[in-house]
């Protein structure tokens, strides 16, 4: 029983970093392609959702032959907050650091689903109530203004992808098939990506470097990223996969540091340790 164990428990760890790790990429890869004009915002979103959608579907068939065929609960709203998230989440980033971006998206995220929880009728402890006022504080604190504040709009563009994507994760929590509600999400949010595109037609540009930035962002990080962390899952309490989670924003920063050239400013690790810190001891006070 032990030697089975070991073996497992490593794949586990092993799936749990990779998919860490392809989450905070989304960041970087969409600053890189952004920052320096090698792709638009709306193409980059569509060209990311496209290549999601055709690595889920393929992932996805492949599965449903092995395992037959399931019930999906996917639908329009869900791809709209999908689409939501992604739209937001790519315009944001011509103003915002890898790092900046991926804490304030996850501050949001957590917030949005700890609130909704309350409103759903839990009843939190005081710990819960005291880590969510920090999380909250340290999100007011990271864009007031100043001369190390983030853009006011970048800031609101990467909150709304933090809502959307908080909203459409509460409504997949009861899904039978996530990779299959997933690749089902992806291919209907095409056309709401698509008529942004075209609406924003006269602003469309495209390099060849920046649809290849999107295509990884889409198929790797967003396709296989979710695959593995699905995988991931299987061996994760509800609690541990929610903490470990936290570790997103900090990979992000890094990784901007690294490949971007980004600095590291006191008021984004104070702001880190606050919203971080929060929402580790809410889910603390969660578990126990």
């Amino acid at each position: 029983m032990t030697d089975h164990v070991a073996p497992r428990a490593r794949a586990v760890v092993f799936a749990t970093v990779f998919a860490l790790v392809a989450f905070a990429s989304n960041s970087i890869l969409c600053r890189l392609a952004l920052r320096t004009g090698r792709i638009d915002p709306a193409s980059f979103t569509l060209v990311r959702i496209a290549s999601g959608a055709m690595m889920l579907a393929a992932i996805a068939i492949l599965g449903r032959r092995r395992g037959g065929q399931r019930r999906t609960r996917a639908g329009w709203t869900s791809a709209l907050f999908l689409y939501l998230y992604a739209i937001a989440f790519s315009f944001s980033y011509l103003s915002l650091s890898a790092g900046t971006g991926a804490l304030i998206l996850f501050g949001c995220v957590q917030t949005t689903m700890l609130v909704a929880a309350l409103r759903a009728g839990e009843r939190p402890r005081r710990a819960e109530w005291l880590g969510l006022v920090v999380a909250v504080a340290g999100l007011f604190y990271l864009v007031l203004p100043g001369l190390a504040a983030p853009s006011p709009v970048g800031a609101a563009l990467m909150a709304t992808a933090g809502v959307a994507w908080g909203f459409y994760s509460l409504r997949g929590r009861g899904s039978h098939d996530p990779l299959a509600d997933t690749a089902r999400n992806f291919l209907c949010a095409l056309p709401f990506a698509l008529a942004t595109s075209l609406a924003l037609f006269a602003r469309v540009h495209a390099t060849r470097h920046g649809v290849l930035l999107a295509v990884a962002s889409g198929a790797l990080s967003s396709g296989i990223g979710y695959v593995i962390w699905y995988a991931a899952l299987r061996g994760l309490s509800a609690t541990r996969a929610a903490t470990v989670q936290l570790s997103v924003p900090i990979i992000a920063a890094y990784g901007g540091i690294v490949f971007l050239g980004e600095i590291l400013t006191t008021r984004l690790v104070v702001a880190a340790a606050m919203i971080l810190g929060g929402v580790g001891l809410a889910l603390a006070a969660r578990r126990r």
